[in-house]
């Protein structure tokens, strides 16, 4: 979803940046909100979606979970991975949807076999937990290293954790490390680049300078790839 609010402020700046120089971002908000109903009305599974961010966030309209879940399921319903992703966070969150892992897990699922990162890190997210699926810390870390390697950076983080405990995987702080590391890399400053770097030199505390060398040159050397299961 911070993707998808990252694209919003754009369009803000953007699609309606030909209003007068003077207009507040309020306006602006309400402006990018009127033409976006008028494209999710049509259809269009992108602006569904973004609408229902707007909605979650109360970006230039009255903040509800209700009304996010509405233009989340009518994009869901066309397949739209996001929005399936983003369905799926509200059914597991309980936010303008009765709290439902099973039906999370359907929703993220549809969005994760279609090779949306987020769609496979919330599944993997699942799978960890036991909620709405069988606890599998296997096929947990099937979906985490799915995502991660796109370089989507909560899966890398997960799948770091994943090999610092041994779950799934034979501990392997070299991996851990090199997970965390390039986790780190593309987590922004604030509170979760903080707890990535945190949680990697803990685990470089157990390492020898050799193995942290190693680590940090397979995460040099690491490429994202596009990955569907």
């Amino acid at each position: 979803m911070l993707t998808r609010v990252g694209v919003l402020l754009i369009f803000l700046l953007v699609a309606v940046g030909k209003g007068r120089a003077d207009d507040s971002f309020t306006a602006l908000k309400a402006k990018a909100a009127t033409a976006l109903k008028a494209k999710a009305a049509q259809g269009d599974a992108e602006a569904q979606t973004t609408l229902g961010v707007m909605y979650a966030y109360g970006l230039g309209v009255p903040q509800g979970y209700a009304e996010a879940s509405k233009w989340y399921r009518k994009a869901a319903d066309q397949g739209y991975a996001e929005g399936q992703d983003t369905l799926g966070g509200l059914y597991e969150e309980g936010k303008g949807v009765p709290q439902d892992y099973a039906e999370a897990s359907k929703w993220y699922r549809k969005a994760a076999d279609q090779g949306y990162a987020g769609g496979q890190d919330n599944l993997g997210g699942l799978y960890a937990t036991g909620q709405g699926v069988p606890q599998d810390y296997a096929e947990a870390l099937k979906w985490y290293r799915l995502a991660a390697a796109q370089g989507y950076a909560r899966a890398q983080f997960n799948l770091g954790v994943m090999y610092a405990t041994g779950r799934g995987v034979p501990q392997d702080y070299v991996q851990s490390y090199k997970w965390f590391d390039l986790a780190a890399s593309r987590f922004p400053a604030g509170p979760d680049h903080d707890k990535v770097t945190i949680t990697r030199d803990k685990v470089a505390a157990e390492m020898t300078p050799a193995q942290i060398a190693e680590a940090q040159r397979l995460a040099k050397e690491w490429q994202p790839t596009a990955s569907k299961p």
